[in-house]
């Protein structure tokens, strides 16, 4: 079977318990007509139940039950086979959820420490430095509510049995009991019967044959692969044994059920709990206070997430494992393309991208070797390019969506801009990337401090060998990694882990962070920045003996800096900073207000030539905001007077309904002006306004914001006091009885705002989709959406409508220029966005290579348009969308058409005077021209009467 080709456009589902595979199936008629060529689905393998992402996978090798049964996956492949469509997959390698009874692989390790059988799977450290000697070769699980002790003897903890194995009981969670300490549970059941029975009763020997079989289980320490599997089978053996003995002598059942409750403890007796905390004390886990994990953890997590642990995919008996089921649906041919999440956190991602490449190839016998179509979940920092020795066919396009959105924030007006919110907060200016490089030393000392600290033991142990360095302190150490980790400008670095060889750009990447690092820290000696400069890159190696050492040291710092930037960059600093906030967006930079045309050509060049098929995002289930919120929030760039004065009315009509709590004022100014913001991005279209819901919505996404920001307060250390006062102050401003001035005055600005937004929204639609790459639509984006931060995002999506309203457009085609004017006459309701969308997704669908892989032509004149050439095999196509349109319409309340706006405005286009174009939205008919400027289009001609265009050539 041949690798498939790539998508022509992909639409993403979000898969959960309220919507599965069947969900799905019968939305694909929907999706082929609206042009779709690739469902693109949320990770669909076993995850924790309940969860609403389906990145906690907790057993690769199946289908999330909660999303339908094996048949119904069967239908929704029969029904994409149909429409002649196919499925992008999300595929998490990183990481396991580890909360759900379903992750058997977590659970052996749990029982069985270092010598389970899946103790390879999991990136953990049995021997970390920081630990006790007795809590040597044990899992820290901070999961408990409160403290050890606390929770101990508040008879929180239970042991239960079940089916000839036990368990200690935390509420819904359950951790197994090690079986080699099993005789801790049942030795004084076997006193008890032989006491009743006699030695010699069958039941009571084959009590005493268990126990000596269990004495004589291979340890829990790291085994070789034969005493693994022994103690594998072995156990299981006396599962069963006891089992048996459990459903045949009631005697047993009496007893251990006697055994259990005085091990289990009498609440208000703290020396009840002795037995059960001996037991605990003996297995292969610590359950720990969940606040310890910031410094003991010693399994690596995705993030700072406890119940998501990290998988040492490296091991090729786990990539097998774990990917056993997709290899096979890949092999089936019900499977066309991967998604890989957070590569960052693998070892070696450019090897893992081979071996997946050519485990994709080997599943469908490709004897051509054509790559199979994988994209990365990969965040690119400004001139920073995908690295060329990954196996992928591109990124998920947060870099594209960045230089997309940032044509349409008026870069002159960056100083004016900056003044008003910097006045309004009443402090200095300042720069993101100096909050940036604050909020990331933050997590690092706070909820990342133990990776961190691993990474300063380890580098301790470095120098410790080198009598050149054997003087520097663990802590200086660890203060120059979270520097160093701090001035880092890119998410990771791709040093080899096993050669050590750095690229150009990793020695760049490397040298600019530690000179960074010096400069901010000119009071520390700055021989330590240079030894972690040179550690890193494996200059000066003098001491051989330390090179594995050094590479360990390389392989967990590139494992730990993509953490430390999305939490601290991302989830915080991106809540702090508010001057802008639709530039506040994965793998965006708040410092760049605003991206010329130019870039834009650049950028799209630059993909149709290395990177044809990576994905064009606008939305995604990780955006900050919808890219219709975007849209509308970046008119206030070009309205920098109207938004400096509302500002000034609202604070004084709302000052006095703010609260004073722990001697400061709810919500802060920052705050305010994030909300402001929001309110303008995300207010809904209905005549009827705001309601509840949205009042609701918008609180929750107020709440999420100050627990990100981490400045009043957060998710570790809540001020719910705080919280609530800024809740109260949202409540009330969007209460029409209470702030009915406030609100008419806001609606004035807003109405403005919606209208340009509207413009923007249509052009960025239309340049993504004629723009080089794979068209993603995020679910429920084809029409408007004005959706928060998750799970606001994440909300059901009203499909029913959304199959009405293009059922609708498609019987009305005949005349497209009436109903161009029609849906632009009414363009609240949505229907022009859905109508562009169909028609350009369709031509994708239909002429894939003049999308992906076609050649690109920038196409230079009005600085207001931005416009470019698609052409392969003889098929040409021009698109132009006007930007910054309040700017061009000097703030009127108009359409961006006809020759009133655009007058004697010219368009160049490519090839010969005379070729005729065909606006595929309105069916008009325009002929190109030779000008003295060449040959060009009349822009009042290509907007005569809708606000963009794509002209196919004739």
């Amino acid at each position: 079977m041949k690798a498939p080709p790539p998508p022509a456009a992909t639409y993403r589902l979000q898969f959960h318990a309220g919507f599965t595979f069947e969900d799905a199936r019968r939305l694909i008629p929907y999706l082929h007509d609206l042009g779709i060529s690739h469902i693109y689905a949320s990770p669909y393998l076993r995850a924790r139940s309940g969860s609403l992402h389906g990145y906690d996978v907790a057993d690769p090798s199946s289908l999330n039950p909660e999303l339908g049964s094996e048949a119904d996956f069967e239908r929704l492949v029969d029904e994409l086979g149909r429409h002649a469509m196919g499925q992008l997959v999300d595929v998490v390698p990183n990481h396991m959820g580890i909360g759900d009874p379903g992750n058997y692989r977590w659970l052996d390790v749990l029982e069985n420490g270092p010598a389970s059988i899946y103790a390879p799977y999991f990136d953990i450290n049995w021997r970390p430095t920081l630990a006790q000697p007795q809590d040597q070769l044990k899992l820290v699980v901070p999961t408990l509510g409160d403290q050890y002790g606390k929770v101990l003897e508040n008879g929180e903890l239970s042991v239960s049995y079940a089916a000839g194995a036990f368990d200690i009981a935390y509420y819904e969670r359950q951790f197994p009991v090690a079986p080699d300490t099993y005789p801790m549970l049942i030795e004084g059941v076997l006193g008890q019967l032989e006491a009743e029975f006699g030695p010699r009763d069958e039941q009571v020997q084959e009590l005493a044959s268990i126990l000596t079989a269990i004495r004589h289980l291979p340890p829990r320490r790291m085994l070789d692969a034969a005493a693994t599997e022994e103690r594998n089978r072995e156990k299981e053996i006396v599962k069963r044994r006891i089992a048996r003995v459990y459903d045949t002598c009631a005697a047993f059942q009496t007893a251990l059920a006697r055994e259990l409750k005085t091990i289990n403890g009498t609440r208000g007796d703290p020396s009840s709990f002795d037995r059960l905390d001996a037991l605990l004390d003996r297995q292969s886990y610590r359950l720990a206070f969940w606040r310890v994990a910031a410094e003991e953890i010693n399994y690596r997590r995705f993030f700072d997430i406890n119940e998501l642990a990290a998988v040492r995919m490296e091991d090729p008996a786990v990539f097998r494992d774990t990917h056993r089921l997709l290899m096979r649906l890949i092999a089936e041919g019900k499977i066309q393309g991967l998604r890989i999440d957070h590569p960052d956190g693998l070892r070696d991602p450019a090897a893992y991208f081979r071996k997946l490449q050519e485990s994709c190839l080997a599943a469908l016998d490709d004897a051509d070797r054509e790559r199979f179509y994988v994209v990365v979940e990969k965040i690119l920092e400004a001139n920073e390019a995908l690295r060329d020795d990954w196996a992928v066919s591109g990124t998920t396009g947060y870099d594209f969506l960045n230089v997309l959105n940032g044509l349409f924030v008026a870069r002159n007006n960056e100083q004016f801009f900056s003044t008003i919110y910097f006045r309004f907060l009443r402090q200095g200016a300042s720069h993101f990337r100096d909050l940036a490089n604050s909020t990331k030393k933050m997590v690092m000392l706070i909820s990342l401090a133990s990776e961190v600290n691993e990474l300063g033991y380890l580098l301790r142990d470095i120098a410790s060998s080198d009598r050149r360095h054997r003087d520097f302190t663990l802590n200086s150490l660890t203060f120059v990694i979270r520097e160093v980790i701090g001035a880092l400008g890119v998410y990771r670095t791709y040093i080899d882990p096993d050669t050590g060889r750095a690229s150009p750009h990793d020695e760049q990447a490397i040298d600019q962070a530690v000179a960074e690092a010096k400069r901010r820290n000119p009071r520390t000696d700055p021989s330590i920045f240079d030894f972690v400069g040179d550690t890193l890159l494996l200059r000066d190696e003098a001491n051989n003996g330390s090179r594995q050492d050094r590479l360990r040291f390389i392989a967990r710092f590139q494992q730990t800096t993509g953490p430390v930037m999305a939490k601290g960059t991302e989830d915080t600093a991106f809540y702090q900073f508010n001057r802008l906030i639709s530039l506040n967006e994965v793998g965006g930079d708040p410092d760049t207000f605003g991206r010329s045309l130019t870039a834009f050509h650049r950028h799209n060049a630059q993909r149709a030539r290395d990177w044809p098929g990576t994905l064009l995002a606008s939305s995604t289930h990780d955006t900050k905001r919808s890219e219709d919120v975007r849209a509308r929030i970046n008119v206030l760039s070009e309205l920098p007077r109207d938004w400096r004065a509302a500002l000034t009315r609202w604070t004084r009509l709302n000052g006095r309904k703010k609260l004073s709590i722990q001697g400061r004022v709810a919500p802060d100014r920052n705050e305010e002006y994030l909300l402001y913001q929001t309110l303008l991005g995300a207010w809904p279209n209905s005549a009827a306004g705001i309601d509840d819901e949205f009042a609701r919505r918008v609180g929750e996404f107020m709440l999420k914001a100050l627990k990100e920001a981490k400045v009043h307060t957060s998710w570790i250390m809540p001020n719910t006091e705080y919280e609530e006062a800024v809740l109260h102050f949202t409540r009330v401003i969007l209460d029409a009885r209470e702030s009915g001035a406030f609100l008419d005055d806001l609606a004035q600005l807003q109405k403005k705002v919606a209208w340009f937004g509207v413009f923007n929204s249509l052009s960025q639609t239309v340049l993504k989709l004629g723009s080089p790459g794979v068209a993603d639509v995020y679910q429920g984006n084809e029409l408007w959406d004005f959706s928060l931060v998750d799970p606001d995002n994440r909300r059901p999506v009203d499909f029913a409508m959304r199959q009405k309203l293009l059922a609708s457009l498609m019987q009305c085609t005949d005349d497209r220029s009436g109903l161009a004017r029609d849906l632009l006459h009414s363009s609240q309701d949505g229907r022009i966005k859905l109508y562009v969308s169909q028609r350009l997704l369709c031509l994708r669908r239909e002429r894939p290579g003049l999308f992906v892989g076609g050649g690109y032509t920038p196409l230079r004149g009005n600085p207001h348009v931005a416009a470019f050439a698609r052409a392969a095999d003889g098929q040409a196509l021009v698109i132009a969308a006007p930007v910054q349109i309040a700017t061009l319409l000097r703030g009127a309340l108009a359409p961006p058409i006809g020759a009133d706006v655009w007058r004697e405005e010219l368009l160049p286009v490519p090839g010969e005077a005379g070729r005729g174009y065909e606006n595929l939205f309105t069916g008009q008919r325009l002929t190109a021209v030779e000008r003295h400027s060449g040959v060009t289009l009349k822009l009042a001609d290509v907007f005569s009467d809708f606000p963009v265009a794509a002209l196919l050539a004739e």
